[in-house]
């Protein structure tokens, strides 16, 4: 049967000696990498455990997906601007009724008429960027039947028709949509960005978790080992007189205390273990031992260096550029939209006429066929609406403005501090190695004298206690350390480490 204790491993690199009594963990991973045997064990350290939380932990499947959405929607929009060939049809339209027909004296004769149309066309549009002009590019045949008394068949084409459709004194829609998406899709890429550093985070929280009560796990199980050989051995102090009974219910109260701790730090562990499997998406079976070292990287996170790059790549910044690009696209669209303006629509090609069952004399002796239209819409009262929904998207527009001010001012400052927070983090992961160690040892030579009677149960407890925190607060201090270390490549993204700026 497979125990917790079976599959920890005390494996602690870097500076500091191994202590099996006071340091400890658990976990690694059965790494299903393809080019590997599923069933081939391997240790795993916090970057393995980060890397697979971002390739295949439920956080970075959804920033893939999210980000491959954003793609899509971005090459649709695109192609939206590429020439687009549509085909349209209407065959056949029958008509069968009783009409008025004016005869040439005036009087009004009703005949009946049996009539069938028929329309084929093609039509090319490209829109022009930033301009708002659409082109069209057209080419139509139309046929109509009679039948009856006035039977007659005839063709009307359009070989060739080219179209102009221009808004003007209007708000330019294509150069704000335009700039929108710009911004959108660059937006999308940082947030996929900082969504990996997200998931790289819960990633080093849930592996420290698991370091931690792993931890914990194993110095209670030292301490067990520890206060049940205290236990026997003030028994038989007790029956030569050297302690009091006191003294013994004092050692047997420490051991009782030592398994309950180890029980609840058993199933805080296996919680932690399940946890963990689950954020880089592995079999609930799957054995883990993790690979801990106290090495961490040593560069000094500038706190100007901080601000400068979240201010260049954070997605924040570029959603409230967005924001204001969506403000002012407002104040635009009110002040033109709202007043005078118009469409001018031109074209310019050739048409045919024939009779007869052939289509193909509809296609000789063309004649020029131009189009030129304005329509204009000029409001003369209102009663002060448009001025009205001016102001009311200007006071949006400031509106806005001042929450970018507000939303730039926190980036400067998560950036700032989240560069104080690192450098803080190492400072104290320092002092709590020192202070695991000197706990360690401090409750060495409390054993010892306590074995030869020179010390109280009382110190012995004290010393022991003293190790147990050290222990937690040096796995807290770690977590702590590389909590902070991503969090600044989230808020920046930018990589301290090795001078460069994140990219996928």
């Amino acid at each position: 049967m497979t125990t917790p204790e079976s599959i920890l491993a005390v494996r602690r690199r870097g500076a500091r000696p191994v202590r099996v009594a006071t340091y400890v963990v658990a976990a690694a991973v059965l790494l299903p990498f393809a080019a590997q045997s599923l069933g081939a064990q391997q240790t795993l350290t916090l970057k393995q455990a980060i890397e697979m939380a971002q390739r295949q932990g439920a956080l970075g499947r959804v920033a893939e997906r999210t980000r491959e959405s954003a793609r899509d929607r971005d090459h649709a929009f695109s192609a939206g601007y590429l020439p687009s060939l549509s085909i349209s049809g209407q065959t056949p339209n029958y008509t069968r009724s009783i009409v008025s027909v004016i005869q040439p004296d005036g009087t009004t004769q009703y005949i009946p008429l049996q009539e069938t149309d028929a329309l084929l066309s093609a039509t090319v549009s490209q829109k022009i960027p930033w301009t708002n002009t659409t082109l069209s590019f057209n080419s139509m045949l139309n046929q109509t039947q009679v039948t009856g008394a006035n039977a007659y068949q005839s063709w009307s084409s359009t070989p060739f028709s080219v179209g102009i459709s221009q808004p003007i004194l209007h708000s330019n829609s294509q150069r704000w949509d335009i700039k929108q998406q710009e911004l959108s899709i660059e937006s999308s890429e940082r947030k996929y960005l900082e969504a990996r550093e997200d998931a790289a985070i819960a990633a080093t929280n849930a592996f420290f978790d698991l370091y931690t009560f792993g931890a914990n796990m194993k110095n209670a199980q030292a301490n067990v080992l520890v206060n049940d050989t205290l236990y026997t051995l003030n028994k038989g102090r007790l029956e030569i007189g050297k302690i009091g009974e006191n003294d013994l219910l004092q050692s047997e109260l420490a051991l009782l205390r030592a398994r309950g701790s180890l029980s609840d730090a058993k199933l805080a562990y296996e919680r932690a273990l399940s946890q963990f499997r689950i954020t880089i998406n592995v079999g609930p079976d799957t054995p883990i031992e993790l690979d801990v070292t106290a090495a961490v990287p040593q560069f000094d996170a500038d706190t100007v260096a901080a601000v400068k790059w979240a201010r260049a790549n954070s997605s924040t910044i570029n959603d409230v550029v967005a924001s204001e690009v969506a403000a002012d696209r407002s104040v635009s669209e009110a002040r033109w939209n709202g007043g005078a303006g118009g469409t001018l629509n031109a074209s310019y090609g050739f048409n045919g006429t024939s009779s007869g069952p052939s289509a193909s004399n509809a296609y000789k002796n063309l004649l020029n066929a131009q189009r030129l239209s304005l329509s204009v819409s000029l409001p003369v009262w209102q009663w002060g609406a448009h001025s009205d929904a001016v102001d009311a998207a200007k006071a949006g527009r400031d509106a806005t403005r001042a929450n970018s001010e507000l939303s730039r001012a926190n980036v400067d400052l998560n950036a700032r501090f989240a560069a104080l927070a690192l450098t803080q983090a190492r400072t104290g992961l320092e002092i709590a190695a020192k202070a695991d160690t000197v706990a360690a040892k401090r409750f060495d030579v409390a054993y010892s004298r306590y074995g030869i009677g020179k010390i109280t149960v009382d110190n012995l407890i004290l010393a022991q206690i003293d190790k147990d925190q050290a222990v937690v607060a040096y796995a807290q201090a770690l977590r702590a350390y590389w909590t902070a270390y991503y969090q600044l490549r989230k808020l920046t993204l930018y990589d301290f480490e090795t001078g460069r700026p994140i990219r996928e």
